[in-house]
């Protein structure tokens, strides 16, 4: 390839076990393992912050939460809350101050599109979009207002996704001189899982989707009538309580919830297929690099919690493929992470890493010259206050207090992953006391050298 066109394609709440190429037998994910098996799927790949504003804010700077939004929450809370473009004059930069993506993308003389959901601030052609479509409420699948790069926008009828799906394939049936960058975000598994066409939620039996050991807490499975109502309905139920969204349906249990994400995701891996087909047709397969993620997991029982946002494997794993004239390979050592896709890609692309950039470039992965990079982890921040080491074999976490500077617990977990994958034992004051010396050390060093956002030395 020369100058490579770029597809970063970003689903919402997918974690890393419901897809097929991952070890799930029971979903059907074809068009994600075709993905894996002629790219390189990355086994242990991680959010750096289980949440979506600050996850996908990382994605797009290949920073910290804390050094590109100064913050380790969402901005603004509930999925009915609009995104108005008005309120974010050209000069209103607070957050994602340093180069992003899509603008170390144009430097490069790259066309630069979103399409899709947002979720963050500013506005998308403050950061760097020639081109943004996106819906101005998070959350729901059909009756949705899409914007237009500016505006207030238009209600668009069916659902969203295939909506979407339809204006990628306009702008891949453009003729353009220039190659592209596109960040094509598909907002399933995320709730509402309700609002979805009825032969996904039909798909998949709730007696046949396998339930991960740890959603059992002393012989219960999790149950959560509240939690149950905001999966199907999201803000629907929470706030505007439609009489539609009030009631379970009978007998609804995890089991069920649990079939509803199957089978949202399968609409997922139908729309990339969809996506993958639509490069074939317009001849630009050959001369485009995918990467397909997701921003966070979903916790979806286990430990008898839901939604994200918490420092165990359900909240943070994620699938994380990269294809396009790539030698296959399904790399299991190293620990990757988002904030690692922009160097990686502006390295693949042969343009140069901003100075500000956080990640690491796993180029020498994806060449097959290295099974690992030095230093092998990933650091996690939580909304919740919790941070974290993932590394190869463990996951170590600390408690910092609410002014998010202080560390309030310097032990709060340590778990052996191989040992104990579902994270039912937490070894801290019993395992090596070297190796939680050398954890300790790694993740408090990293604490008190990444900037926050407004602190004297961050970007």
């Amino acid at each position: 390839m020369g100058r490579p066109n770029v597809i970063v394609c970003l689903c919402d709440q997918l974690r890393a076990y419901e897809v097929g190429c991952y070890g799930n037998d029971t979903i059907r994910t074809p068009h994600i393992d075709r993905l894996a098996k002629e790219g390189v799927r990355f086994d242990l790949a991680v959010s750096n912050n289980p949440i979506c504003m600050p996850a996908r804010s990382a994605l797009l700077t290949g920073q910290y939460s804390r050094t590109c939004m100064g913050m380790l929450n969402n901005f603004t809370e509930g999925g009915d809350k609009p995104f108005n473009i008005s309120e974010y004059p050209a000069d209103n930069r607070d957050w994602l101050r340093d180069t992003t993506l899509p603008e170390a993308f144009k430097t490069q003389g790259y066309e630069t599109a979103l399409f899709g959901k947002w979720h963050v601030q500013p506005a998308p052609n403050l950061v760097g979009f020639d081109y943004a479509l996106f819906p101005r409420v998070h959350h729901r699948h059909t009756g949705q207002t899409f914007v237009e790069n500016t505006g207030q926008g238009d209600i668009v009828d069916g659902f969203s996704i295939d909506f979407e799906a339809e204006r990628v394939n306009e702008y891949l049936a453009q003729d353009r001189e220039d190659p592209f960058f596109m960040y094509y975000n598909i907002s399933p598994p995320h709730m509402p899982l309700a609002d979805a066409p009825e032969k996904y939620l039909e798909m998949y039996d709730p007696d046949e989707v396998p339930l991960r050991p740890n959603t059992l807490v002393d012989g219960q499975l999790a149950y959560d009538e509240n939690w149950f109502k905001i999966y199907l309905w999201d803000f629907l139920y929470y706030q505007e309580h439609l009489p539609h969204a009030e009631k379970l349906p009978d007998g609804f249990d995890l089991r069920h919830l649990t079939a509803l994400y199957y089978g949202l995701t399968t609409w997922v891996d139908d729309t990339v297929g969809r996506l993958m087909a639509n490069l074939e047709a317009h001849g630009l397969a050959e001369d485009t690099i995918v990467v397909f993620a997701s921003d966070h997991g979903d916790n979806l029982g286990s430990h008898h919690a839901f939604n994200k946002g918490l420092l165990i494997e359900e909240s943070i794993r994620v699938p994380l493929i990269f294809w396009g004239g790539l030698e296959p390979q399904a790399n299991t050592a190293q620990v990757a992470q988002l904030i690692d896709i922009m160097p990686t890609l502006l390295e693949q692309c042969g343009a140069e890493v901003p100075d500000t950039v956080q990640g690491r470039a796993l180029g020498p992965i994806l060449r097959g010259e290295r099974e690992t990079l030095d230093k092998n982890g990933a650091f996690i921040e939580t909304s919740q206050g919790a941070i974290g080491l993932r590394t190869p074999d463990h996951l170590y976490g600390m408690q910092l207090e609410k002014d998010l500077r202080t560390i309030s617990d310097d032990g709060k977990c340590l778990y052996d992953l191989n040992a104990d994958p579902y994270e039912l034992h937490n070894l801290m004051g019993s395992a090596d006391s070297g190796l939680e010396s050398e954890l300790r050390q790694r993740l408090q060093t990293w604490n008190a050298q990444t900037p926050w956002l407004g602190d004297q030395n961050a970007g």
